[in-house]
């Protein structure tokens, strides 16, 4: 069957970079002579029937905001076979040939729950965490680590200024990407991660030996799933150093901001061949990047990998930090 009217969603954790792959999608549907259609606020607005046909000038505008503008919602019910069969039977009574999901992990099961149900779905991933392990990056990510980044630095000139350590919470409940990325990019002296466990001992080793060689302000990067709680850590190495520690969580300040060039990309080029895919009537797809070159694989294969933490990375940085860890 020809397919002649699309839809898009949005779910879960907002990415920057999510509206980037809503504008390519809409106006390249528009090009190949397609209806597109938005769904409100992820699987709830699904179910809820709350949908609206886009236009080119609908999503002018809108390629450098941050957020999305198809809104997002989490939705308990849409996690039941009830749930999932009603939104399939919506988008059917709609007259939707095909359905492009933007998220993360749960959002993407959602895809292909759909597809099971009979809907042809096209999965594009959307999440900082960058967590999901069939592609290389997720959209959003690299937006989140400059946000990391950037609040790195400010922080790092004040406590220079005041000889101070401070630990910089990241989002990464169960990955240590952000942590990692920023870490290396902001010269933190150590960095937590889920996906390796550092005693408290080892952490006091290496702010002593920062202070023997005369360091005494220090940046610590800590993944919210490490294993520590912030102020718990923050309180228990002030009474070890004697003060002067302080903690900054970062959290959902992550997930906003304009979108940087590299997720701007990212999101206008999955966006595009989510569509193409829809065209040629191929759904239970999931796009992906690796090595810079752009694929689609089956859903169910991807979402069933697992994650792979790049140790070697975590190493180098231990290296270049001259950590004893």
């Amino acid at each position: 069957m020809k397919t002649k009217n699309i839809a898009i969603l949005t779910s879960g954790g907002d990415a920057p970079g999510m509206n980037a792959a809503i504008r390519a999608a809409v106006r390249y549907g528009i090009y190949e002579g397609l209806r597109v259609f938005g769904v409100k606020r992820g699987y709830a607005g699904l179910l809820d029937g709350d949908m609206e046909e886009l236009s080119m000038r609908s999503v002018s505008d809108i390629v450098q905001r941050g957020g999305t503008i198809l809104r997002t919602a989490r939705c308990a019910e849409f996690m039941t076979k009830e749930g999932q069969e009603r939104g399939a039977a919506f988008l059917r009574e709609n007259g939707i040939d095909g359905l492009i999901v933007i998220g993360g992990d749960g959002t993407l099961m959602g895809a292909k729950a759909l597809c099971e149900c009979g809907i042809k779905a096209v999965g594009i991933p959307g999440t900082i965490d960058n967590d999901l392990a069939y592609t290389q990056y997720t959209l959003g990510f690299d937006t989140a680590c400059n946000t990391v980044l950037d609040a790195i630095n400010k922080l790092r000139d004040t406590m220079s200024s005041h000889d101070r350590i401070c630990i910089v919470e990241v989002m990464g409940r169960n990955c240590g990407d952000i942590a990692l990325m920023t870490g290396i990019g902001g010269g933190a002296e150590i960095i937590l991660v889920p996906e390796i466990h550092v005693e408290f001992e080892q952490i006091m080793a290496e702010l002593d030996n920062c202070r023997a060689r005369g360091k005494y302000s220090s940046i610590i990067v800590l993944a919210e799933g490490a294993g520590y709680h912030t102020e718990e850590l923050r309180a228990r190495i002030a009474e070890r150093m004697g003060g002067g520690v302080r903690a900054t969580v970062l959290g959902h300040l992550q997930r906003g901001g304009s979108p940087s060039s590299r997720d701007r990309f990212l999101g206008t080029s999955w966006g595009v061949q989510a569509v193409r895919l829809l065209k040629n009537g191929m759904g239970g797809r999931i796009c992906g990047i690796r090595k810079d070159c752009f694929f689609d694989m089956d859903i169910g294969e991807g979402l069933s990998m697992k994650k792979e933490f790049d140790f070697e990375l975590y190493r180098m940085a231990e290296v270049v930090s001259n950590s004893t860890l």
